[in-house]
């Protein structure tokens, strides 16, 4: 049986692909939200989104550009846990080239319609889309390079699953390249109760120390994580309280406590 917070995100998540497959224009906020062009822009600076499709930028769901670091080279294959519309995959599969392979990974029906939608607009040939969840990778053992993923893994109730699953499928040498968002501080429990606070992104996070913890249990070595954008009170207003999307899910009474309680991070690590 699915969990309670699964379930709520898969609903979440699905809806956003359809609100995007119904629409030609941007639908909603910015991180952790279906985002437009020119917020898509902000996320992936530095990365040329010609020539992909307007729908994959709008259910870019992310919270920092995984690409910048990890540093993909022609020929490898890749993975992206959480694929959601295609974005990170689709540009993946850029770097790599027609010898390489990019996979993307996602639970959600909507969301693998709107990918595969998307990669045939492009005309990509070097992409496979996969139904499944992040704690149990429908692939084999040793057989990926890189490990992608934007704003996922603190979607997950069960993070050691999903990262040591992550570990099993990398080669040896091969590495993980997440963004992710990592809590800061402590903030009260009634503030991460719900499974709406999972679905927006927040609900689910852990400290930096938490998270390396894991990744040394499961196995991963030359661990890194680095907060590169704070959620201060003014974003968490400007993302969350104005995006209809998220309306609801987080009280205006809570924002003290979240006045930079999370931040996007760059996480990297070596198998």
């Amino acid at each position: 049986m699915e969990s309670e917070v699964r379930t709520k995100v898969k609903k979440f998540y699905g809806s956003i692909a359809k609100k995007v497959g119904a629409s030609k224009s941007g639908c909603c906020g910015s991180s952790c939200g279906c985002g437009s062009i020119s917020e898509a822009s902000l996320i992936y600076d530095g990365e040329n989104l010609q020539g992909l499709p307007e729908e994959a930028l709008q259910a870019s769901l992310g919270c920092a550009n995984p690409l910048m670091f990890a540093k993909l080279r022609e020929g490898e294959t890749v993975l992206d846990l959480g694929s959601g519309g295609g974005i990170n995959v689709l540009m993946a599969a850029k770097h790599v080239g027609s010898s390489g392979k990019v996979y993307g990974l996602d639970m959600t029906d909507e969301m693998l319609q709107l990918a595969n939608q998307n990669k045939q607009k492009m005309g990509v040939t070097n992409v496979e889309f996969l139904k499944g969840y992040i704690e149990d990778i429908p692939l084999p053992d040793n057989s990926i390079e890189v490990i992608m993923s934007n704003c996922v893994i603190n979607l997950s109730d069960d993070k050691e699953k999903a990262l040591s699953e992550a570990f099993r499928v990398l080669k040896s040498g091969g590495r993980l390249a997440i963004a992710d968002i990592i809590t800061m501080k402590d903030i009260p429990q009634r503030v991460r109760s719900t499974a709406e606070m999972w679905s927006s992104c927040l609900g689910g996070t852990i400290k930096a120390s938490e998270y390396k913890e894991i990744l040394e249990k499961v196995g991963f070595q030359d661990i890194e994580i680095e907060p590169v954008h704070i959620y201060t009170r003014s974003v968490i207003e400007e993302t969350f309280l104005k995006n209809r999307l998220f309306a609801g899910m987080i009280k205006k009474s809570y924002l003290d406590a979240l006045d930079g309680a999370f931040a996007g991070a760059y996480i990297k690590a070596h198998k």
